[in-house]
């Protein structure tokens, strides 16, 4: 399992408008979202993924809080993002890793 990457305060005052960015986009584009099948289990399933995904976002925040990118944070909610058929979005989320280089 991948570790937190530490990110330095100067790193982080530098990038957090764009950090901040793709998160809020994230949670903005998740909560649009709707089943994409129609009955009480697709939309059950869909709230539990929505729910992840901004999950996953809160920690990453929390983590960015904290000088770190929250690899639990990233998992979350790239694997929700995958299971809302929002592939684009997962990729944005796994390049936060790289954030403020190596």
């Amino acid at each position: 399992m991948t570790q937190d990457k530490n990110v330095s305060p100067d790193d982080r005052a530098r990038l957090d408008q764009v950090f901040m960015q793709v998160v809020l986009d994230v949670q903005a584009q998740v909560q649009q979202t709707r089943p994409e099948q129609p009955g009480n289990l697709a939309a059950m399933f869909h709230k539990e993924s929505v729910a992840e995904a901004l999950q996953g976002c809160a920690m990453l925040i929390a983590g960015w809080n904290q000088n770190r990118v929250d690899e639990a944070g990233v998992q979350r909610s790239t694997k929700a993002l995958r299971s809302l058929g929002l592939g684009d979005l997962a990729g944005r989320v796994e390049n936060l890793r790289r954030i403020g280089g190596e």
